[in-house]
């Protein structure tokens, strides 16, 4: 039996249709420019007052800064232009928890594998690519549903700039501390040259080798190391080999155009000692040229790849 309600009494409100909850958080477009601009005049204004204030405490911030701001700005692009149905827990876990076990073994395994020689920076290029794919499957081994081309490019990408913020902030606090005390300016030099190479490098190798990993990806979530996963780990581990070698590759370019003998100490060396303003110029066109090449070759491999997956332009 049912009882109405009195005269002038209000009436219950049916509740309408549940939207279901959105698969990924919403987020103004835009965001990864915010974040860079503000990061950077964060940094500059850390750089300022601890040049002026010789104030060794903010060293930690203005190295993290510096060292974080480009490959968080690059990540933030990612997965607000193509990855925001992949997660923010996984892209998380990808750039802290891939990054960091991506140094620490490429630092175990180099340290006890690696000695100088002439082949070195092709075993550099082979561990460090390979700790980083490690990594990247070790955090996605319980995610079976993330699998494709672009899936790979966004979360390796990430992983590789984990793993890039966390080798500058390296490089930066070995560049600051020398036997005279702290050399704010060769720490500030690092972060720069680093912040503006940072695109070309780790993030990009690494997204290459993601594509592959997770297009190959099996439903139940298993890995295969096929053929093409291979020769794609070979590639991305070539062109490391070439990045790192860029500055030897140069060296003796100069001395075989400019010398009339090839001294081998010169290699041991790293350097060319007394150079000549001809040998200055050349070392600095082939380096630079180097790098160039390299990262146009990246570039086209990932543009390759994203190309031949249609999700690429259709994400949300």
């Amino acid at each position: 039996m049912s009882h109405s309600p009195p005269p002038g009494a209000p009436r219950a409100r049916i509740p309408g249709p549940q939207q279901p909850p959105p698969t990924y958080p919403r987020i103004r477009p835009g965001l990864w420019k915010r974040s860079l601009w503000g990061g950077l005049a964060l940094w500059t204004l850390t750089a300022l007052v601890t040049y002026a204030t010789r104030n060794t405490t903010l060293l930690p911030t203005l190295i993290l800064l510096g060292s974080f701001l480009v490959p968080v700005t690059f990540v933030l692009w990612a997965y607000e232009r193509h990855g925001r149905d992949l997660g923010v827990s996984v892209i998380l876990g990808c750039f802290l928890t891939g990054g960091t076990l991506g140094v620490l073994g490429a630092s175990v395994m180099e340290y006890y594998l690696l000695h100088p020689s002439l082949w070195m920076f092709v075993g550099v290029g082979l561990i460090e690519e390979a700790v980083k794919a490690g990594a990247l499957m070790l955090v996605l081994r319980r995610q079976p549903r993330l699998r494709g081309i672009r899936a790979g490019l966004v979360l390796g990408a990430t992983v590789g700039f984990g793993f890039a913020a966390l080798e500058s902030a390296g490089y930066a606090f070995n560049a600051a501390v020398s036997t005279e005390g702290i050399d704010l300016r060769a720490l500030i030099e690092t972060e720069i040259l680093r912040g503006v190479l940072a695109p070309f490098g780790h993030g990009l190798w690494t997204a290459i080798v993601g594509a592959a990993l997770l297009s190959y990806r099996r439903p139940d979530g298993r890995f295969r190391f096929t053929g093409p996963v291979v020769r794609t780990f070979a590639g991305v581990a070539l062109l490391h080999a070439l990045w790192d070698s860029t500055h030897g590759i140069a060296i003796w370019l100069v001395a075989r155009l400019t010398a009339t003998g090839l001294d081998r100490a010169l290699f041991a060396q790293g350097y060319i000692a007394t150079p000549t303003d001809q040998q200055e110029h050349l070392f600095t066109l082939f380096s630079v040229g180097g790098l160039v090449l390299v990262s146009l070759l990246g570039v086209a491999w990932v543009r390759s790849l994203a190309r031949r997956d249609p999700s690429w332009r259709n994400t949300p």
